[in-house]
């Protein structure tokens, strides 16, 4: 009779044990719970109160097996009381988190004892509300384990009634899905992975249209024409810069159009196209940045250009990398700005013929070359007659208006391959390269009648003067620069003191320990 009852109990216990598993939505494992472990003990209370005794050894036999029943639970169960104070939890608990029920129950609180750090307030959350509204709660969360570790439980939260119906406690069943979790987790790196892949896969101009909106305003704000051509030799990008220095319209789209379309459009404001495409081939068949070209257009524009091959982003572009990028420059304005640097530099700002500096740089030059070549240079020294007694009776003004005249006429007289100079106040020099004695004689008559021959009337005075010049050869009256301007000083002189108005030149190796003293003082007489 005894175990007609024991297998009532069981059987109680396997019923409540397949509720359980109903209200906690049919989960693919569904342990034992505290309820199947009530219904067994009804079970066992129906026998009790049947008035039969049981014998002693047939009571601790089912006592045991009910503790085995208890210890076999694979989940988690717990049971508290109205106060959230934990009253009993299943021995499962050592094995899934370390720590034993008897930790657990000393805890002063079985959530900051069990629980993660971020889940406990949700938790205490939870609890309360199932608590208030009788309402059961299902969520996930961690407990930390022993060492430190966490494991993810799902756990199941419900109300524990008494007879009228009244909340008493909380009861949690909880299962492990640390499994679960961690497969959560690898799916979603591998999806993180395959997105990453996808999008590097993509074209990094369409994926990325804001980061090349504000690339281009910054491209098309700079000076520098820019021109990205592809591997295929089409136009991949290009500036508004790019437009402007190649006088294409503004609203023009060049995107896939070849290079030698491109060509064929713009030969025609070249100087010189087949130097320029010469250059353009030259680049292209070389790996190597190049050096800046420049580019002479027909409107005197002066551009200059600079290409590089583009490199894939691993640095191994190949032969031709992904394209080849071209940098523009108009640079008239710093070519016209270092042309006034020039001028100023090394010529006279009143005369604009060349200074003394450049006198000196071209009389090196002129020597060096003769002496390579075996051929001689020529020096014709020039001094003014009569210029200061205008200066000093009329004004600087009338001065500068004579120095003018006499370069701009003097100018016309000087071939081409001769150069024409100011050393200082009335004192001119003329450098003649590959020179002959008749030649610079010649010369020398021409510039004396030419001065000569110039009038000029300041206040209603009429004014005139003659020039003194003075010859020398290299090497046949000096060895060096040094020696040749003081040769050339030497017969400029000699003329001076001859009457002035005329030429002369050296008579042989002169040297600057030679230099005549300059001539008396020039009587003040109406005429000079």
């Amino acid at each position: 009779m005894s175990r007609r009852w024991l297998w009532a109990g069981l059987a109680a216990l396997a019923a409540a044990a397949l509720c359980a598993w109903v209200l906690a939505g049919g989960m693919a494992w569904a342990p034992f719970t505290v309820a199947g472990l009530v219904g067994g003990l009804a079970g066992w209370a129906v026998f009790a109160s049947s008035g039969k005794r049981r014998p002693a050894d047939e009571a601790c036999c089912e006592t045991d097996l009910l503790r085995q029943v208890v210890e076999g639970v694979h989940g988690l169960e717990a049971l508290f009381d109205t106060s959230l104070r934990l009253e009993w939890i299943s021995p499962s608990l050592q094995r899934m988190t370390g720590r034993t029920p008897a930790e657990c129950l000393a805890a002063p609180g079985f959530v900051e004892f069990l629980v993660h750090d971020a889940d406990r307030r949700y938790c205490q959350r939870c609890m309360r509300q199932v608590l208030e509204s009788g309402r059961g709660e299902d969520f996930e969360m961690r407990l930390t384990r022993e060492g430190g570790k966490v494991l993810w439980v799902a756990t199941h939260w419900r109300a524990l009634r008494d007879a009228g119906g009244r909340v008493r406690g909380l009861r949690m069943a909880a299962e492990d899905i640390q499994g679960r979790k961690e497969a959560e987790y690898k799916l979603l790196e591998t999806v993180a992975q395959l997105r990453r892949a996808q999008a590097l896969s993509e074209n990094y101009l369409l994926r990325s249209n804001d980061e090349r909106q504000r690339l281009s305003a910054l491209l098309n704000v700079i000076r520098l024409g820019i021109l990205f051509m592809d591997r295929d030799h089409r136009v991949l990008y290009y500036n508004r810069a790019m437009l402007d220095i190649w006088r294409l319209p503004a609203g023009e789209n060049l995107i896939g159009v070849r290079d030698v379309v491109l060509e064929s459009r713009v030969v025609g404001l070249l100087e010189s196209p087949d130097a320029y495409l010469s250059h353009i081939r030259q680049v292209v068949e070389s790996l190597e940045v190049s050096k800046p070209f420049e580019i002479h257009m027909k409107d005197g524009r002066v551009v200059t250009d600079v290409s590089a091959v583009v490199e894939d982003g691993g640095g191994h572009g190949g032969r031709r990398g992904i394209g080849r990028v071209w940098i523009y420059e108009d640079v008239t304005e710093q070519r016209n700005t270092a042309r006034k640097l020039v001028a100023l530099a090394e010529r006279d700002p009143l005369t604009n013929l060349f200074n003394r500096r450049r006198f000196h740089e071209e009389l090196e030059r002129l020597l060096a070359d003769a002496e390579r070549h075996g051929t001689r240079v020529g020096l014709l020294a020039i001094d003014l007659d009569g210029f200061k007694p205008i200066n000093d009776a009329f004004g600087h003004q009338a001065g500068d208006e004579v120095l003018v005249t006499l370069a701009r006429e003097v100018g016309g007289i000087i071939r081409r391959n001769e150069l024409f100079f100011r050393l200082g106040g009335d004192e001119f020099g003329v450098l003649v390269p590959d020179a002959e004695e008749n030649d610079l004689i010649g010369l020398a008559r021409r510039i004396v009648e030419g001065v000569a021959a110039l009038r000029f009337e300041f206040a209603g005075r009429p004014a005139h003067l003659t020039a003194s010049l003075g010859i020398a050869l290299y090497p046949d009256h000096a060895g060096d620069g040094e020696a040749l301007i003081a040769a050339a000083d030497h017969a400029m002189y000699r003329s001076k003191n001859e009457g002035r108005n005329r030429w002369s030149i050296c008579a042989g190796a002169c040297s600057e320990s030679a230099r005549m003293e300059p001539p008396r003082e020039e009587p003040d007489t109406g005429e000079d």
